[in-house]
């Protein structure tokens, strides 16, 4: 049985890689980080209960002093309103995106996966992220980074992004056949009680769910028109 870091930060896209990588039968050591985002803790309810008794390891990496040194993301500024996505069509990198975000995290869980002889960190960026102006979600990124970490004279890991062609509805289509509760994710960028439903996030989840025909679990603020598409409950 092969070691993996599984970056797992609660939301739809990290909880099918999780599962799939499970049902691949690895031994996995999942990582999530507190970078200061408003959704911190909703992500990380999911987070626990998608890898407890599941992995071999769940570790929780503070990062939070990013809010110190980065003001211009809605995602860890609290002065500043998250987008809605009417608002940011066509724009090229959104007040949602946070700087340098995936090459911190990703270098993090490159160095632990070194240190405990782990050969693969499975990162869940999809479609959607590059789409959406994340250049650290794209395939270019990828590429990148790990022609960085090809550099490493003996224990090289390589970052391994299965979804990172596939749109949401593949993306959900592929978690209902491995069984993920998909209750238990958190898409949204707010960290409120409900999600917001009109984010960017929560619009290409939606819009993913519809896709395939099912109806998403998760509670929104707004009515979600699931009849209209005769979208289904997910069995």
């Amino acid at each position: 049985m092969s070691k993996c870091v599984v970056p797992v930060s609660g939301g739809l896209d990290s909880t099918v890689i999780l599962n799939w990588v499970l049902a691949e039968d690895h031994e996995v050591h999942a990582v999530s980080f507190n970078y200061g985002q408003r959704h911190f803790h909703k992500e990380m309810a999911c987070a626990l209960e998608s890898c407890s008794d599941r992995c071999a390891s769940h570790k929780t990496i503070n990062l939070d002093f990013f809010k110190d040194i980065v003001n211009s993301s809605s995602l860890v500024n609290d002065d500043i309103d998250v987008a809605k996505t009417k608002d940011v069509l066509g724009d090229p990198q959104t007040v949602n995106y946070v700087p340098n975000r995936n090459m911190m995290m990703l270098s993090i869980c490159t160095a632990y996966a070194e240190s405990i002889g782990a050969t693969k960190v499975y990162h869940g960026s999809a479609l959607v992220d590059s789409q959406a102006g994340y250049w650290d979600g794209s395939s270019e990124f990828l590429e990148a980074i790990n022609n960085v970490n090809s550099l490493n004279r003996r224990d090289r890991v390589e970052i391994v992004a299965p979804l990172i062609t596939k749109s949401k509805k593949d993306i959900i289509e592929l978690g209902v056949n491995l069984g993920v509760n998909f209750n238990n994710t958190w898409t949204c960028y707010e960290g409120k009680e409900q999600a917001c439903g009109e984010c960017p996030a929560c619009s290409s989840r939606i819009q993913g769910f519809l896709e395939a025909g099912y109806i998403d679990p998760v509670k929104y603020s707004r009515v979600i028109p699931w009849d209209q598409h005769k979208a289904k409950k997910i069995c």
